[in-house]
C-alpha cells in the first residue's frame, strides 16, 4: 500500500507540474500572438486589376486592436463560407452587369437572425470588402457604407464577365463575437463571354505604375514565415511611402484554385510619411499551392496595386 501511494502522489506531482508547464506555454503563446485584419478607385496597369476610388488622406485607426501601427487582425477560417459562428452574409445581387460600375449591397446578420450595426474600426475602417474573380486576375477593395438599417452599399468599378467571389471582413463590436474577426463570402456572377486566364508563374518581382516590387522570404503552408517586400523606382530605393489605412503597405492573397483568403500581416512601425523602402510582413498561408498577392501602397496621394504569385510549400 505505501509503494502505490507514493506512487499515487508521484503521478499527482508530475501531472500538476505538467499543467503548470502547459499553463506557462499557452501564456506565452497568447503573449506573442499578431493581431490581425483594401479603397476603390483607379484602374492598374495591371490586366484586370481594380482597386477602389480616389484616395483621401489616410487617418490613423483608433481600433484598441490595433496594439502596433499597421497590424492587421487575423480572421479565423478561409473565407470561404457565407456563415460562421452564427453569423451570415446575405445579398440579393446574385449577378452583375458586365462594363458596368456597380452597388453591391448586403447585410451581415447575427446568431439572432437580425442585422448586425455594430462594428469595430479595423485599420481605420468598419468593413473592408472585396471582389475578386475566379482567375484571379480581377481584384477590387473598397469601404462599403452601411444604412441604419445594416444594409451595406459596395461601389466596385466595372467588372469583366465571368465568376467572381465578394468578401466581406469585419469585427463586431458586440454581441457573441465581440472583438472576433470574420472574413465571410458569396458568389457573384457576371454574364457574358469570358476568357479564364492562367495564373502568371510564381516570381519574387512585379511591376506597377513604374514601381518595382521585390519579395523576399520562403513560404510553408501553415507555418508563420517572415516576409520581406522592397519597393524601387528608377532603380532607386523608395522612401516616401504614405501611410495607408494605418501601415506603409496593405498585402492580401488568394488560394488559386478555390480562392481561399489570407492576410499577410505588417510589422514595419509607421512614423510618418517617409516609410519605405523595406516593409516586413507576417506571412502564415494556411495551405500548399500557388497564392496570388496583392500589395496596395500610396505615394503622393495615389494608391498602387501590384501583384505577384508566389508559391507556400
Amino acid at each position: 500500500m505505501f509503494t502505490s501511494k507514493r506512487f499515487a502522489g508521484r503521478r499527482a506531482l508530475a501531472a500538476a507540474g505538467t499543467a503548470a508547464a502547459l499553463a506557462l506555454t499557452l501564456a506565452a503563446c497568447g503573449s506573442s500572438h499578431d493581431s490581425s485584419g483594401m479603397h476603390h478607385g483607379r484602374k492598374s496597369s495591371m490586366p484586370g486589376m481594380d482597386h477602389g476610388g480616389t484616395s483621401a488622406a489616410p487617418s490613423m485607426s483608433s481600433s484598441p486592436m490595433d496594439g502596433m501601427p499597421g497590424m492587421d487582425h487575423m480572421a479565423s477560417g478561409k473565407g470561404l463560407s457565407d456563415t460562421q459562428d452564427g453569423y451570415r452574409l446575405t445579398s440579393r445581387d446574385q449577378r452583375l452587369d458586365a462594363g458596368k460600375q456597380a452597388a453591391y449591397r448586403f447585410t451581415v446578420s447575427g446568431p439572432d437572425g437580425k442585422p448586425v450595426t455594430g462594428f469595430a474600426l479595423d485599420q481605420t475602417k468598419r468593413m473592408h470588402f472585396y471582389a475578386v474573380r475566379s482567375d484571379l486576375t480581377g481584384f477590387q477593395h473598397v469601404h462599403p457604407t452601411m444604412a441604419a438599417d445594416g444594409t451595406w452599399t459596395a461601389p466596385l468599378a466595372p467588372l469583366t464577365s465571368g465568376s467572381w467571389r465578394v468578401f466581406a471582413s469585419f469585427t463586431p463590436d458586440a454581441g457573441a463575437g465581440k472583438g472576433k474577426d470574420f472574413v465571410l463570402s458569396r458568389p457573384v456572377t457576371v454574364p457574358g463571354t469570358s476568357v479564364r486566364t492562367s495564373l502568371p508563374a510564381p516570381s519574387t518581382t512585379a511591376e506597377v505604375d513604374g514601381y518595382k516590387v521585390t519579395v523576399k522570404g520562403e513560404l510553408m503552408a501553415g507555418m508563420a514565415h517572415p516576409l520581406t517586400v522592397s519597393l524601387a523606382k528608377d532603380g532607386k530605393p523608395v522612401r516616401d511611402l504614405q501611410p495607408y489605412l494605418s501601415t506603409y503597405a496593405h498585402l492580401t492573397a488568394f488560394h488559386e484554385g478555390d480562392m481561399a483568403f489570407a492576410h499577410l500581416h505588417p510589422t514595419t512601425e509607421v512614423t510618418g510619411g517617409n516609410g519605405g523602402p523595406d516593409l516586413t510582413f507576417h506571412a502564415e498561408l494556411p495551405d500548399a499551392g500557388d497564392w496570388r498577392l496583392f500589395l496596395q501602397f500610396q505615394t503622393g496621394g495615389k494608391l498602387h496595386t501590384a501583384a505577384l504569385t508566389l508559391r507556400a510549400g
